[in-house]
């Protein structure tokens, strides 16, 4: 019987003569580049390809220094490094150490040829760009129905919200009719008037995602009414539908939680509101009610009545001010007029001692002044005839017929004879004031 070797064994013997051939321990492999994924690790995962044959590559992350650009699909590089299996999935591949990029792939170049020409067109400027609804019920989706992809929407809207319709519009998402099924999805959707549209795929290389960089299927996604959400291969892969759709998501899973919203969510958000909205409106009621409390009071502190009582209690304390004041005034005018009347008592009998003196000084002088306290002296008051005072010897003649006022009576006489002494008849009428001897 022939020797049965274990797998392990098979796979040990296969790697150990790919290590002792000199060729495939470095060796440099020209191909496009497909199916590029950068590792969160840092290594690279890609195919190299020709139009025969593919060969899967990797380059570590400690190999990386020498890459001086990024490897992207469609690039036409130069991949230098050794060809080894893997000996847990049984398959050989290119461990490279370094790349050299040498051109630009064919479909690379129809990638980027479409992208510029759609691009000079408008169509993938902002200001087409349709805004996502928020509250989507209604969404469909243009994906193959037995996808990874329809599976990962079907369980996200799940969960996220139960109520949420989906529509499916199966379509070949790979191969020659993959673009048309894929229009005829996108124009069929839209017809039916959803809120909106996921169209899209799981990942694969650049050939497996080609649909997605057709020019009708761009067309399609431009003219569609209905909001796209573009959902094509992983996070690093990019389509011209990803340019064109309204909005790009990274993944078909990503898609759908930017298509539906999260029903649990808005329930927390929509009671959370409402318990703000009770607050609010608690605070305003609080706050009215401070107001209606206050209106009462200024209400009642400017009411007619209480004004016309107010004006009563001032009217009253005027009122009683005034007689206050009134009693106060006649209590003073009467202090004053006593006051008054002292002063003036006091005034008038300083004025009538005043009086009483200089009267009396008066009086002392008019008595010595007296002719009848003269005449009382043994002096007369001789006048003529006719009653007018003599007062001068030199005035009279002899014969002539005097009278003399004594001071207890009066005398008639005839003047016999008169004598004038000279010097002194001026001075005897000055001095005596016309008076003469008996």
């Amino acid at each position: 019987m022939a020797s049965v070797y274990s797998v392990s064994q098979v796979t040990a013997y296969i790697k150990n003569m790919f290590t002792q051939d000199f060729a495939l321990n470095r060796i440099s492999i020209r191909g496009e580049v497909s199916n590029c994924k950068y590792h969160t690790s840092g290594h690279i995962y890609f195919t190299l390809k020709d139009g025969g044959a593919q060969i899967a590559a990797v380059m570590f992350a400690g190999q990386r220094k020498g890459l001086s650009f990024t490897l992207a699909e469609g690039q036409q590089v130069t991949a230098t490094g050794s060809v080894d299996v893997y000996e847990r999935d049984g398959r050989y591949q290119l461990y490279v150490r370094k790349i050299e990029r040498d051109g630009t792939g064919d479909l690379y170049a129809r990638f980027e040829r479409l992208k510029a020409e759609l691009l000079e067109m408008g169509m993938f400027d902002a200001c087409y760009k349709q805004p996502i609804p928020r509250f989507a019920l209604r969404v469909g989706v243009v994906t193959a129905s037995t996808g990874a992809a329809i599976r990962d929407i079907m369980n996200i809207s799940a969960r996220r919200n139960p109520y949420v319709q989906l529509v499916l519009c199966p379509a070949q998402v790979q191969g020659e009719r993959a673009a048309a099924s894929i229009v005829r999805g996108i124009e069929t959707l839209d017809a039916m008037g959803l809120d909106v549209l996921i169209v899209g795929r799981g990942g694969g290389s650049i050939e497996d995602l080609w649909a997605f960089n057709e020019e009708r299927v761009a067309r399609a996604i431009f003219n569609c009414r209905t909001p796209v959400i573009s959902a094509v291969g992983h996070e690093t892969d990019v389509t011209i539908a990803d340019y064109v759709a309204d909005l790009r998501a990274p993944t078909p899973s990503a898609a759908a939680e930017l298509a539906v919203f999260d029903w649990h969510q808005f329930e927390e958000q929509l009671a959370s509101e409402r318990k703000r909205l009770d607050r609010l409106m608690q605070l305003s009621l609080e706050k009215r009610k401070g107001q209606l409390a206050r209106s009462r009071m200024q209400l009642a502190l400017y009411s007619p009545q209480r004004q016309v009582n107010e004006m009563r209690q001032r009217l009253a304390d005027i009122e009683g001010r005034l007689t206050e004041n009134a009693r106060g005034r006649i209590l003073r005018d009467r202090q004053a007029l006593t006051a008054g009347r002292e002063l003036l008592v006091r005034a008038m009998e300083r004025s009538f001692t005043g009086a009483r003196h200089r009267l009396a000084v008066d009086a002392g002088r008019l008595d010595g002044l007296s002719p009848l306290k003269r005449l009382r002296g043994g002096y007369g008051y001789v006048t003529d005839r006719t009653g007018r005072p003599v007062r001068s010897a030199a005035l009279t003649e002899p014969g002539s017929r005097i009278q003399v006022q004594l001071a207890d009576g009066r005398l008639k006489a005839l003047v016999e004879e008169v004598f004038v002494e000279k010097g002194r008849d001026s001075y005897a009428q000055e001095e005596d004031g016309g008076s003469a001897g008996s």
